[in-house]
């Protein structure tokens, strides 16, 4: 039995098999890399590059999905702050209830990640908000309506030269991943800022899309209502500008188990250059450039709790003009680009993704 999706008030749960394998083969390993180059690479694209039957990787892709261990996403695009401003919240909790917390915020589709940590904050977690004014109104209000907050600490994300999206298994060799990168679409900012706000379409296929990236033309426009021309128009500009999609793999199959916090400062005419550093470097799996006391917030990937300070150390030699003013390390993730997560890092459902302040329409199981 794989994963069982039920609906509960738009928000979308599952149970997953406790007896899924934690375990992929190269075939596995290839077929999520080349989901993470290109997350709607067609089925024929991938078998060939794999020199696989298309049936084949498909069977293999969705029995990785349903036990939870792969899945695609799609969210706003973080880099067009017209789009979607993004707000990093440290949050102190009352003794014993961070976990109680945690899974409380999990239900608003506004929190994208939520990470349980130890050190100077109990929780770290990522809202997305319309605007200043919304995220003002988000954090003051969730938080004074969340039991057990003791206090919280917003860090306002003025760009995010590195994320999630971006980071590859590196299974495939350099012909495989040129052959699938040669079939991505071509990204462009939308020419006018209505159209980065979307319509009520552009909702309902985000939400969709977020529980289910892969979910074929067909099946949104049955779900949606509209053609299947509407649709696939639409989505083509939607993927092109305003929406980016990622295939994300249970951390504990990545090689990668453990991840870590880092707030981090380095002089403010520095900091572009150091952002586009630490986007090269292999651990760190995202960074967004911040207004507040620490000007960088580093999430990164690490295969040994030593690995905490000697990765730190890492960073002071490549990057001396970097202090590193605080470090957490992540107990659990939560909630990750809106899916939640169980203590094995598996996927046991998904709180649809809407446009900040714009319409949230119902959304019925994916199956």
């Amino acid at each position: 039995m794989g994963v069982q999706e039920y609906a509960t008030g738009g928000r979308v749960t599952a149970a997953a098999d406790d007896e899924a394998p934690m375990d992929l083969d190269e075939l596995d390993r290839g077929i999520v890399h080349a989901l993470q180059i290109h997350p709607r690479a067609p089925w024929t694209l991938v078998g060939e590059v794999l020199g696989v039957n298309p049936v084949t990787a498909a069977r293999r892709w969705h029995r990785l999905q349903e036990a939870g261990l792969a899945w695609v996403t799609a969210y706003p695009r973080l880099s067009n702050t017209r789009i979607v401003v993004t707000g990093v919240l440290e949050v102190d909790t009352e003794p014993g209830v961070a976990e109680d917390v945690a899974d409380a915020l999990a239900a608003n589709p506004s929190v994208a990640n939520i990470k349980l940590t130890a050190g100077g904050r109990d929780l770290v977690v990522a809202v997305q908000a319309r605007s200043l004014d919304e995220l003002a109104r988000f954090s003051t209000v969730l938080f004074q309506r969340t039991p057990g907050v003791r206090a919280t600490r917003t860090h306002v994300s003025t760009g995010v030269p590195a994320e999630g999206s971006r980071w590859r298994l590196r299974s495939l060799d350099e012909a495989q991943s040129a052959a699938i990168e040669a079939a991505v679409p071509p990204a462009h900012e939308p020419p006018h800022a209505a159209e980065a706000r979307g319509d009520t379409l552009d909702a309902h296929l985000l939400a969709l899309l977020s529980m289910d990236g892969r979910m074929s033309l067909r099946d949104l426009s049955a779900v949606t209502g509209a053609s299947l021309t509407t649709v696939r128009r639409r989505l083509q500009s939607m993927l092109g500008s305003r929406l980016v999609l990622r295939c994300d793999l249970a951390r504990p199959l990545s090689g990668w188990p453990l991840s870590a916090v880092y707030f981090a400062s380095v002089p403010g005419q520095y900091v572009e250059e150091t952002s586009r550093a630490l986007s090269g470097v292999r651990e760190v799996r995202s960074c967004a450039i911040t207004a507040g006391p620490h000007n960088l917030v580093i999430d990164v990937w690490l295969r040994d709790l030593r690995d905490v300070h000697a990765f730190e150390a890492h960073l002071s030699r490549k990057l001396p003009r970097l202090t590193v003013a605080d470090r957490s390390v992540v107990l659990r993730t939560v909630k990750h680009m809106g899916r939640l997560l169980d203590h094995d890092g598996r996927c046991v459902g998904a709180v649809p993704f809407r446009y900040p302040e714009g319409p949230w329409p119902a959304v019925a199981p994916v199956t």
